[in-house]
């Protein structure tokens, strides 16, 4: 069975957390093995047109390389890291920490857990402010 469906429905907690103002935060972490691309760190951006776009950080052994891309394009570009080289995805809001994860049979699940955050990221605050969410 493929893990793509649930990937989604974690996603869709994405879409939401940014939608109601409570992200703070989503990690791409747990590497399989020793590999060059360690984390992967998205966050908001607001755009100086209005709106947002997300900030994609590929953090790999010797560099940082940042992209930008819609919500609906990140996805795109985030699902295939999923197994390759990625077990497990964090969200973190303001209303619990959200898990997407592979186990070894890379059978997925996703966990929910307490905040670690009291407070969604700046850029979240600011849209909030500005009417943007």
């Amino acid at each position: 069975m493929s893990y793509e469906p649930i990937f989604a429905q974690f996603w869709e907690s994405v879409k939401k957390s940014i939608q109601e103002g409570t992200y703070a935060k989503l990690t791409l972490a747990k590497t399989i093995g020793d590999t060059e691309l360690k984390n992967i760190y998205i966050r908001p951006v607001l755009l100086d047109e209005g709106g947002f776009t997300l900030s994609v950080i590929a953090r790999y052994k010797t560099e940082e390389v940042e992209s930008f891309h819609s919500v609906e394009d990140a996805y795109a570009i985030l699902f295939p890291y999923m197994n390759n080289p990625f077990l497990t995805a964090l969200l973190f809001t303001t209303e619990n920490d959200i898990t997407f994860k592979l186990n070894k049979k890379r059978v997925a699940s996703i966990i929910e857990q307490a905040p670690t955050f009291k407070n969604a990221s700046d850029v979240i605050i600011e849209m909030k402010e500005k009417g943007m969410i």
